[in-house]
């Protein structure tokens, strides 16, 4: 099959590679969108994503797309079905999975490599899609389940003011997210200008640029005594060390963003001792992505404004490079068109 390969540090080609084996109880689907995440850039880069990386291995996980053939021990799912994959597995029986956290779960791996004509999930990790919602649309189920879990540990309060610093793809999906759950005020931060107006459109109360203003003086401008909720969704030490310094007292920090493996968040002690915050992590996606394609279906969600583009897979290697249309917005690559 035709798959994007990386085969190394910044080597990737698209090229030939083994089609996975179909397990007994595992869902052949044929691939049709594919998002590009950001730990594929990590990955991409030499650098881990939430897993190791052995190479040669093909990118992405963030699918939709067609069952073309089932395992013999498989209910429920049939050739023809609209499906989406959820990409993490777990073993179910580890101390872990058994305590109800399958999602650090000790023997956990990924069972998506999107970026290829056919991938073989087991029939644990695939999900229907209902017929109103585009395979299109559908490939963002999988982040959009990871912000819902991370939106689940920011646990957004009615009429509460919640500051997001970043507002890429991830940023966006949060933005809606904290909507949904009744935030009387949203404050983004974020350096590209070209975000402020979309950010605007989708319900933030102000745009703070970080790079051309000073965050305190724009806050008390602002009339903004006071920050509940902070959603860090950049990465990097810069983002986590303004999303501490703009929670207030009592707030809650999550730190969403998937840093480098070795990056160490700058952290002063006393302020935050001072400010009682508490401070949290978010990881993958436990049992949310049944909630997500409900979002999706339900039209909460502005999937025109989340996704900047759709690309071939021809084109991914530029993308990668640049990131032209990245930092605009999720890119898709069209595997296969049904649509």
């Amino acid at each position: 099959m035709k798959a994007a390969v990386l085969f190394g540090p910044r080597d990737l080609r698209i090229t030939d590679f083994p089609a996975p084996p179909l397990a007994e109880d595992g869902v052949k689907v044929a691939v049709a969108y594919c998002g590009l995440c950001g730990t594929d850039f990590h990955k991409f880069a030499g650098k881990a994503g939430s897993r190791p990386v052995t190479y040669p291995v093909p990118l992405g996980h963030e699918v939709s797309g067609v069952v073309v053939e089932v395992g013999p021990r498989v209910k429920g799912f049939k050739t023809g079905d609209r499906v989406t994959v959820d990409p993490n597995w777990s073993c179910g029986c580890c101390d872990y999975c058994r305590d109800g956290k399958r999602h650090l779960c000790s023997s956990s791996r990924g069972v998506v490599k999107g970026m290829a004509e056919f991938i073989c999930p087991p029939q644990e990790n695939v999900y229907h899609l209902p017929d109103s919602l585009s395979l299109r649309d559908a490939a963002l189920t999988e982040p959009l389940s990871c912000c819902l879990h991370g939106i689940d540990l920011l646990d957004v309060q009615a009429g509460e003011t919640v500051g997001i610093v970043g507002c890429g793809a991830i940023g966006g999906l949060m933005l809606q997210l904290c909507r949904c759950k009744g935030a009387g005020k949203i404050i983004i931060f974020e350096t590209n200008e070209d975000k402020r107006e979309g950010a605007m459109a989708l319900g933030a109360s102000h745009f703070i640029n970080p790079r051309t203003q000073n965050v305190a003086d724009a806050l008390a401008a602002a009339g903004i005594e006071r920050i509940d909720r902070v959603m860090e969704c950049g990465g990097l030490p810069v983002t986590a060390e303004l999303a501490l310094s703009v929670a207030g007292r009592g707030a809650t920090v999550v730190l969403f963003g998937v840093s480098d493996k070795d990056a160490i968040v700058p952290l002063k002690w006393y302020d935050a001792f001072t400010k009682e915050l508490v401070i949290k992590t978010s990881y993958i996606n436990p049992a949310t992505t049944s909630r997500a394609i409900a979002l999706l279906t339900g039209g909460y969600i502005d999937t025109d404004t989340a996704i900047s583009t759709v690309i071939e897979p021809e084109d991914l290697l530029e993308e990668m490079n640049t990131r032209r249309n990245s930092s605009r917005g999720k890119v898709l690559v069209k595997i296969k068109d049904f649509e």
